[in-house]
């Protein structure tokens, strides 16, 4: 097992967590309404960063979106390069305050939204503490999925999970990149995704081992949460669901997510990087599927 039990555990639970507070205020987000001829619509209303784009081919979207991914992390690779750790710092302060913000707009006022945002990306950038740090991932991938998924459709939610899952195995088997991006964050204390440390008791005489860290990346939380989002909303606009049970059905995908990633964490060994988002992908594909049987 690459961690003990407890911590698979919690780390796996807060990964759940994530996964159907996301799914749950994604569902609160979109506004469902029906056109003069009868035909479903969903209206992504405006957020805190400005009012959604208009995406007419959305089956092509996964395009931009990679490039976006791969943009994004070159700039990371040249900030670790150079060592430009404040530049890291600012940067990943507003890309939390603003996701946060995002996230909580859907249940609070704008203004409140905002503020509530700000103090806590604060603290979890200049202060940063476990429960801060794992209390604020559980929010921000919902303001990211709220920003990505008008550009998202059924189509295009599988070729994003496609290509980030063969991405992913390169950057942490063939260039390692993905591994240095991890440590970096992890040694500034600005980590983006699930981190949780402990000690492990050595075999010899029960005494505590050195301080070890669990770590689950942003984006293996956020990519299964957007694709499970565009599930529900394929199930609302082809499917004829009402949205409540659309949110019912889609959250059946990160039940099976969840037991992937615990079971790559239960078959894992210490001490060594695995690319999580193809055994994740497989957990979303395998929750599709079960939908599917349901609604035969």
């Amino acid at each position: 097992m690459k961690h003990t039990l407890k911590i698979t555990i919690v780390l796996v639970s807060l990964f759940l967590l994530a996964q159907i507070i996301g799914l749950a205020s994604v569902s609160s987000y979109i506004k469902v309404e029906k056109t003069a001829g009868g035909e479903t619509v969903i209206e992504h209303s405006e957020t805190i960063a400005g009012k959604p784009p208009e995406v007419k081919e959305k089956s092509l979207s996964f395009i931009p979106l990679m490039i976006a991914v791969f943009i994004g992390t070159a700039l990371v690779l040249v900030l670790i390069r150079f060592g430009m750790r404040r530049l890291w710092k600012i940067w990943f302060f507003l890309s939390v305050w603003i996701t946060l913000a995002i996230s909580f707009d859907v249940y609070t006022t704008r203004i409140f939204a905002a503020a509530a945002a700000l103090i806590l990306a604060l603290a979890k950038v200049f202060r940063p503490n476990v429960f801060v740090h794992n209390f604020t991932e559980i929010f921000i991938y919902t303001g990211v999925t709220i920003v990505i998924l008008p550009f998202l459709n059924l189509f295009s939610g599988f070729m994003i999970l496609l290509l980030i899952s063969v991405y992913d195995m390169y950057a942490v088997w063939k260039s390692r990149h993905m591994i240095k991006m991890a440590e970096f964050q992890a040694k500034n204390n600005v980590f983006a995704g699930l981190l949780l440390q402990y000690k492990k008791r050595e075999r010899r005489g029960g005494k505590e081992g050195k301080k070890k860290s669990a770590i689950l990346g942003g984006g293996d939380i956020a990519f299964p949460l957007m694709f499970s989002a565009a599930v529900m909303e394929h199930l609302i606009l082809k499917n004829g669901l009402a949205k409540n049970t659309a949110f019912i059905e889609a959250s059946i995908i990160p039940l099976f997510v969840s037991i992937a990633l615990f079971l790559l964490f239960a078959n894992g060994k210490k001490d060594r990087y695995y690319p999580a988002m193809p055994f994740l992908s497989l957990g979303c594909l395998a929750g599709f599927v079960a939908i599917l049987l349901i609604n035969l």
